[in-house]
């Protein structure tokens, strides 16, 4: 019952990591990577051959 309890709880933190971490809207992983990808879209359609 123990372990039980222990693994339940482990996800329940995982959970709430993910969501503090990658998730956030503005300054989470997943902004950051949008941010930067999107400022090489720009740079790299801004090249002139």
């Amino acid at each position: 019952m123990r372990n039980i309890l222990i693994t339940v709880m482990m996800l329940i933190v995982v959970a709430l990591m993910f969501n503090t971490i990658v998730a956030q809207d503005n300054t989470g992983t997943r902004a950051r990577i949008e941010t930067h990808g999107n400022t090489a879209n720009a740079t790299l359609g801004n090249l002139k051959p």
